[in-house]
């Protein structure tokens, strides 16, 4: 009991933590990170305005949804009760439009370690779901709400962008 105790509370502090990966604390320097790349490798440049510009429509188009549709939030909220309104979750689209279309970029990039880059930020994506609901900061219908929403505009942006920045010469480096 005590040792079930203690993974409860250690896990209630992991998911406490994961989404603040969905704050602009870490997406701002995260974004100047990725800019540094672009300068450095010319092959990011549009993979990095692409990821910045998802990220900036699916954040601030799933704030707008949330005051349009106005849904509240649970209740048994966990640690800290959000004001926010719930649908669509803002963290589940942020999750989709940024961390895992950089994943996408990731496994498509020529890196050596792609495959475990990717499979990390997807993980992380992942977890940044399973932390709203195990927070009770969700009901799982925002997630899929913020998750279509996430896709909807990396599909859209596809089909808008000048060039495909989902293909590209596969190097051995960044590109």
């Amino acid at each position: 009991m005590v040792a079930e105790a203690s993974w409860v509370n250690h896990s209630t502090l992991i998911a406490w933590c994961l989404p603040w990966g969905c704050f602009a604390y870490v997406l701002v320097p995260l974004c100047l990170l990725l800019i540094v790349v672009a300068i450095v490798h010319r092959g990011w440049r549009a993979r990095t305005a692409f990821a910045i510009v998802s990220l900036l429509l699916a954040w601030r188009g799933a704030d707008a949804f949330q005051r349009y549709f106005m849904r509240p939030r649970r209740l048994d909220w966990v640690v800290k009760h959000e004001t926010s309104f719930s649908f669509p979750s803002s963290h589940a689209a942020i999750a989709t439009g940024f961390y895992v279309l950089l994943a996408i970029f990731i496994w498509r990039s020529g890196l050596r370690h792609r495959r475990l880059a990717a499979g990390l930020v997807t993980a992380l994506a992942v977890a940044i779901l399973w932390a709203r609901l195990a927070l009770a900061a969700h009901y799982l219908t925002d997630l899929a709400g913020g998750v279509l929403w996430g896709v909807a505009v990396i599909a859209t942006l596809a089909a808008c962008w000048p060039r495909n920045v989902f293909e590209g010469p596969r190097a051995s480096s960044l590109e």
